[in-house]
């Protein structure tokens, strides 16, 4: 007769930083599990998701303590 409540879902990706390009985008997303900045690319094609890099290579990792 009532429905439970589910738990209201913590979202895997946030969104860190947003900027206009254009007729596109780039969005930098977190994945809130491992702290790995992504950045997407989009617009009138289809969208483009690569990790962000740091000078050396190795991937860009927030704190994931601190979301």
């Amino acid at each position: 007769m009532f429905k439970e409540k589910k738990e209201k879902k913590k979202n895997r990706f946030i969104l860190k930083d947003d900027q206009p390009l254009g007729l596109g985008f780039l969005y930098v997303i977190v994945d809130s599990e491992t702290g790995v900045n992504y950045l997407v690319a989009g617009g009138s094609s289809p969208e483009h998701v690569t990790p962000l890099l740091d000078k050396d290579g190795k991937p860009i990792i927030d704190d994931i303590s601190q979301m």
